[in-house]
């Protein structure tokens, strides 16, 4: 049976935040259905939208979950801060508002930058959510992978002639994942202005400042992670792409000293996009976690 789907708004920390809801078919009576098991909220990364969860929020509607997935303030359709600010201290706003709104604690399951606002939103408030899944994200993160993908992202700062040279530019970035041969889709990422294509993010997303300061923020955002992950309470899993550049084994490994009740799949074939690479795998691990270690930490 097809999902519920609508597209809610949700109000962030002074911004208008755009999602799209895929709710289980309800059960009427004498008729088919699922019981509903809970609320699971989607945060991409950097970079990203809300449609990259689309396989996944469906696969959870239709084993009985309510799946939301939000695009991030300056992402997609949801609203560019007005003051630039895309702070970690913003993104846990956005995220403590987005629950608030909800009326229920939902599992968080948070990819890249998703997974650090999760991972610090959680342990900083032990009350916000019941479940946590980090997909390929941990407190210590290689420099070198992050350097890459935000070369990737300056990359397109200046537009594409056309989809299929963002397309292109997707591939040679991502080249262990299959290139779909229509580039159609890529119309939710991108908005045509004068002509060139245009990732749909804020530019300001990508503010820097000189190399100390980028080198102490690390620190800092490093040391405030481990400390957030020590206070994690809640059932755990972090999904590493075994390829990644960006989450090591050591980091992986340090994760799960600081929270000894996570668990760990390590996607075989996949790199930091790991739902993108490999989403049967991420999809059945992730509904393999919820049922067994989420609902069944209610019984």
């Amino acid at each position: 049976m097809d999902p519920v789907v609508t597209q809610p708004e949700f109000h962030g920390d002074g911004v208008i935040l755009a999602a799209d809801r895929w709710d289980p078919p309800t059960r009427s009576a004498g008729g088919p259905g699922v019981d509903r098991k809970g609320v699971v909220l989607l945060l991409h990364g950097g970079g990203q939208t809300r449609h990259s969860w689309r396989n996944t929020g469906r696969s959870l509607a239709a084993d009985g979950w309510s799946a939301i997935a939000v695009d991030a303030r300056g992402h997609g359709d949801s609203q560019w801060a007005s003051d630039g600010d895309y702070g970690m201290n913003a993104l846990v706003a956005d995220l403590t508002a987005i629950i608030g709104e909800l009326g229920e604690k939902p599992v968080l399951v948070g990819a890249s930058m998703g997974g650090m606002t999760s991972l610090i939103g959680q342990g900083e408030n032990p009350e916000l959510a019941r479940g946590l899944v980090l997909v390929d994200n941990a407190p210590k993160v290689e420099t070198g992978g992050t350097a890459e993908i935000m070369s990737f992202m300056r990359s397109g700062l200046d537009g594409f002639e056309s989809l299929d040279d963002a397309a292109a530019a997707i591939a040679a970035y991502t080249p262990n994942r299959v290139r779909k041969p229509n580039p159609e889709g890529l119309r939710k990422n991108l908005r045509l202005r004068d002509g060139r294509w245009y990732w749909h993010w804020d530019p300001a997303f990508l503010r820097e400042g000189d190399e100390p300061t980028r080198q102490s923020d690390s620190i800092l955002r490093y040391e405030r992670a481990r400390d957030a992950a020590t206070a994690i309470a809640v059932p755990t899993m972090l999904v590493r792409g075994k390829q990644s550049n960006v989450v090591s084994e050591e980091g992986a490994q340090e994760l799960l000293e600081l929270i000894p009740t996570a668990t760990m799949i390590d996607v075989a074939g996949a790199g930091h996009m790991v739902a993108g690479d490999d989403n049967d795998v991420f999809s059945g691990g992730l509904k393999g976690f919820l049922d067994d270690r989420v609902v069944a930490s209610r019984l």
